[in-house]
């Protein structure tokens, strides 16, 4: 799934997204691009899920 995080502009915030989505499924496999803002996630956790974990994390997240 793509989700676009709005929040997210460097390095330090993709290590943040990367390590809640992590945490909510540890055999994820996460790619971000910061030009676009876009995280690329394979993960068994549902789309709802992960957008609730990024929130809390303090990086909402929409559909992209």
């Amino acid at each position: 799934m793509r989700l676009h995080i709005e929040d997210m502009a460097c390095g330090g915030c993709a290590r943040s997204v990367k390590a809640a989505i992590l945490g909510l499924d540890a055999q994820a496999e996460v790619e971000a691009d910061l030009a676009t803002r876009i995280v690329k996630v394979e993960s068994a956790a549902s789309p709802e899920e992960l957008r609730k974990a990024l929130a809390e994390a303090g990086f909402p997240a929409t559909a992209a």
